[in-house]
C-alpha cells in the first residue's frame, strides 16, 4: 500500500474500560480499521488524564482497578478516513475524536 504525502490522522480518545459488544473498545476499533483496509492503527495507554467529566484517571501503583486513557491513532487517505467515520460514530458512546492533516514522510514494510 502506498500513502500519498498528504494524509489524515484520526485520533480517538476513549477509556480503557470502555466496551463495544463485550470487547475492549480500543481493540474493536483497531480490528474494524484493519478489516476495512486502513493503512494502520496504534493504541497508546495514557498514565494520567481527564475528559469531559473532569475525573482524573491515573496509573497509581496501589490502585487495582484502572480506567486509564487510551489513544488510538490511524493514518490514511482522507477518503479512507471519511468512510471509516460512520462506523466509529456507532462504536463510541463517550470519547473524543479529532482529525488533522499530516504529511507522510515514510510508510514502508518488507515482505
Amino acid at each position: 500500500m502506498k500513502l500519498p504525502s498528504e494524509a489524515q490522522l484520526l485520533r480517538i480518545f476513549v477509556g480503557e474500560s470502555d466496551k463495544y459488544h463485550g470487547r475492549p473498545l480500543y481493540q474493536a476499533i483497531v480490528e474494524d480499521a484493519r478489516e476495512r483496509g486502513l493503512a494502520g492503527a496504534t493504541v497508546m495507554r495514557g498514565t494520567l488524564g481527564f475528559g469531559a467529566h473532569s475525573r482524573i484517571h491515573s496509573a497509581k501503583v496501589l490502585r487495582l482497578s484502572e480506567d486509564l486513557p487510551m489513544v488510538i491513532e490511524i493514518v490514511d487517505t482522507p477518503e479512507q478516513i471519511e468512510a471509516f467515520l460512520p462506523n466509529l460514530d456507532e462504536m463510541i458512546g463517550e470519547g473524543l475524536v479529532t482529525l488533522e492533516k499530516v504529511q507522510v514522510i515514510t510508510y514502508r514494510y518488507h515482505e
